[in-house]
């Protein structure tokens, strides 16, 4: 596979993210656990491969999580409901305790399989195993391998869209 340096663009990055503003995410938290339980609020989760399955969530580099992450060799994703902004809000707050402290705030149970931190209430949940990470600029792209997935009871779905929290409005099947 042939590699392409990346060009310089005709554009400033405030633009760049105003532009990718335009493109609603989901928002999930983003836990480890072990000796020193680490959470972020993320919108960059996907699924990449359904066999075999894949995960993956961005990370920047001199975000605390990304060390801690590497460190712990796994993760759990909860993928927030329309009722949790206060959750995202409080782990995209770099200013909430560390360690377990952070977790005082919100209503977590222990993952069955990596012990990281599940938000309650969550929309859909999953444990991974890091498998592969890769270069993504100013961020770390971690590919994981769910070890467990469950779906919640509820469909209402916390969204981010053009620089807000924003409630999933269910249409008509």
């Amino acid at each position: 596979m042939e590699v392409h340096p990346i060009q310089t663009a005709e554009f400033d990055s405030q633009q760049l993210r105003s532009t990718l503003g335009a493109f609603a995410t989901g928002v999930t938290v983003v836990t480890v656990g072990g000796d020193a339980p680490h959470g972020m609020t993320a919108n960059s989760f996907t699924g990449v491969s359904l066999d075999p399955p894949l995960v993956s969530v961005c990370v920047q580099r001199d975000a605390v999580m990304h060390a801690v992450l590497l460190e712990q060799g796994s993760f759990a994703v909860s993928v927030l409901a329309a009722d949790q902004v206060r959750a995202a809000r409080w782990f995209a707050d770099r200013r909430r305790p560390l360690g377990r402290a952070q977790f005082d705030a919100v209503d977590v149970r222990p993952g069955e399989r990596t012990g990281a931190p599940l938000l309650v209430g969550a929309v859909a949940q999953f444990e991974c195993r890091l498998w592969r990470t890769y270069d993504g600029g100013d961020h770390s792209i971690f590919l994981g391998v769910p070890l467990t997935v469950a779906r919640g009871v509820t469909d209402d779905v916390l969204v981010f869209h053009d620089g807000a929290f924003r409630r999933l409005e269910r249409g008509r099947r």
